[in-house]
């Protein structure tokens, strides 16, 4: 190795923020099981269409995060795709709720976020669980696009997300979709931004928003392990009457970052959706977006 190679390889390693957080299985599952579920539980998870319930631990509360998936969203991701003692990583923390999953099912996890209120938040709900765990889940306040400077390659078993939508929610809510008493309620008209920092993908324009997630996704790609899956949650959105695709932008992102789409799966929200607003009627067809959202599966492929 020549004199210029060997010091950038030693400032490369010096820029490293590698956590002290293991990556290991901790389970006696057979080397080439991608999880620790017995079969009667794999088969009630092969189904296309999942519905989650929310518990008293979920947040609900748009004041304290503008959009938030249930715990039981995250354990089954997480159940799917690690075993116990391997590591999960959420690229835009928000509230925690990965983080919380995590800890739940004897899986180390990090998650990111610009903004300090939120870390503070993920900071709290985890202080509430009295566990005598063995694993440990860590909130860092720090931009997604430097998450490798904090893993070793191969070390991550599963990004698990569901990340600002563009800048599609950075306009006053109209609740169009809600009907009744309920269509005025503390959101509207109220702009449930993340945060305007540019940083933030959801300040951009979908495009933007677009190559900005695939530059995220294919800078981490080296921690995750070979086989490892990526899954990312997002809802299409509509915008002065045109449907924004925001799942078709998400899947050119990742292929363009090098990961293989492998499963669609709808996240089929009625059980939890109550007093649907008419919405278009009569003359402009259009189906609910808050009904459903895709929870799209992708993995690193092992020739990588």
């Amino acid at each position: 190795m020549d004199t210029m190679v060997l010091m950038q390889t030693e400032k490369a390693i010096a820029q490293k923020k590698l956590l002290n957080i293991s990556h290991e299985r901790t389970c006696d599952c057979g080397a080439t099981h991608i999880n620790c579920l017995s079969a009667k539980e794999w088969i009630k998870s092969q189904l296309g269409v999942w519905e989650f319930g929310y518990e008293e631990r979920d947040i609900r509360d748009k004041t304290v995060h503008p959009a938030t998936f249930p715990i039981s969203l995250a354990t089954k991701v997480i159940s799917l795709f690690s075993h116990k003692g391997e590591l999960v990583v959420d690229p835009f923390v928000g509230s925690g709720t990965v983080l919380i999953a995590a800890r739940d099912l004897g899986r180390n996890a990090v998650g990111f976020d610009l903004n300090q209120k939120y870390i503070e938040v993920c900071n709290r709900r985890l202080s509430q669980q009295h566990l005598e765990a063995k694993t440990k889940q860590i909130a860092v306040c720090d931009d997604a696009r430097n998450m490798p400077q904090y893993f070793e390659e191969n070390s991550i078993s599963c990004l698990l997300t569901s990340p600002p939508y563009a800048n599609l929610l950075n306009r006053q809510r109209k609740n169009k979709s809600r009907r009744g008493v309920e269509r005025h309620n503390s959101q509207y008209l109220k702009v449930e931004q993340y945060s305007q920092d540019p940083r933030d993908l959801g300040t951009m324009d979908i495009n933007t928003f677009s190559e900005a997630l695939s530059e995220i996704y294919k800078s981490v790609l080296p921690c995750l392990k070979p086989k490892g899956h990526c899954v990312i949650n997002v809802a299409d959105m509509w915008w002065e009457n045109h449907r924004v695709p925001i799942h078709i932008y998400v899947v050119e992102a990742m292929e363009n970052a090098g990961y293989e789409l492998r499963n669609t799966i709808i996240w089929n929200r009625l059980n939890i959706v109550n007093n649907i607003g008419i919405f278009g009627w009569p003359s402009n067809y259009i189906t609910m977006g808050t009904t459903f959202e895709y929870i799209l599966d992708f993995w690193k492929p092992p020739k990588l």
